[in-house]
């Protein structure tokens, strides 16, 4: 049973992609960013790292939101691919699997547009096929499952699964307990909470799992 643990700002990570959402202001989320060995940007993702001393490793997306002097600047660290049947951060999650980057820290794909923020949590779904893959927000962290999977937690952590398909699900060390379920709505799986310092799921179907901070 694969074991997600929970993020601190003790714990670094590989390879982080940041998209072009609400810039991390969480200081775990800035934490990771600061520390992570290998940075990508979405291209309309540098304009706010621009503000910072963070250098990206590599700009990546269709780059239609390129300011002219980013253009310039980063030209030899630009990978355009100018196909319009992914978004920016489908393109830099792929550049990096492409790479042979397998552990993927994603920051800044919530806020702003809702529609790019259901769509790019969706993604996680996609994204695990090919790598080991969070999203964390200034709020929490995303994870996609598959399989009977366990989580590093603590006592009353606010807990919420979100079904993509309607697999039977059972929990366990959560306050409200899931025994054999097949939700079919998104909504229906939220605002549980946990009880101890992990708390398991069994699954067999693709669902994602938020985690407060």
């Amino acid at each position: 049973m694969k074991k997600y643990s929970l993020p601190d700002i003790s714990k670094a990570s590989d390879t982080v992609v940041l998209a072009n959402g609400e810039f991390p202001s969480h200081p775990i989320a800035l934490s990771i960013l600061e520390n992570c060995k290998f940075l990508v940007c979405c291209d309309g993702a540098i304009n706010s790292l621009t503000g910072t001393d963070k250098q990206p490793d590599a700009i990546v997306g269709d780059c239609d939101s390129l300011s002219a002097e980013n253009r310039e600047l980063f030209a030899d660290i630009i990978h355009s691919i100018p196909e319009q049947e992914t978004n920016d951060l489908t393109k830099a999650v792929t550049f990096c699997i492409q790479q042979g980057r397998r552990e993927i820290t994603i920051l800044g794909a919530t806020g702003k547009r809702e529609d790019h923020t259901i769509a790019n949590i969706s993604l996680l779904c996609e994204y695990m096929k090919g790598c080991d893959v969070q999203m964390i927000t200034d709020f929490g962290v995303f994870n996609a499952i598959d399989s009977n999977s366990m989580f590093e937690s603590v006592p009353a952590q606010q807990v919420s699964l979100f079904c993509v398909d309607p697999c039977i699900v059972t929990s366990h060390n959560l306050l409200y307990p899931i025994k054999d379920r097949i939700f079919t709505n998104w909504w229906q799986a939220t605002l549980n909470e946990s009880m101890s310092n992990e708390f398991a799921i069994r699954t067999n179907g693709r669902l994602i799992v938020y985690r407060a901070f």
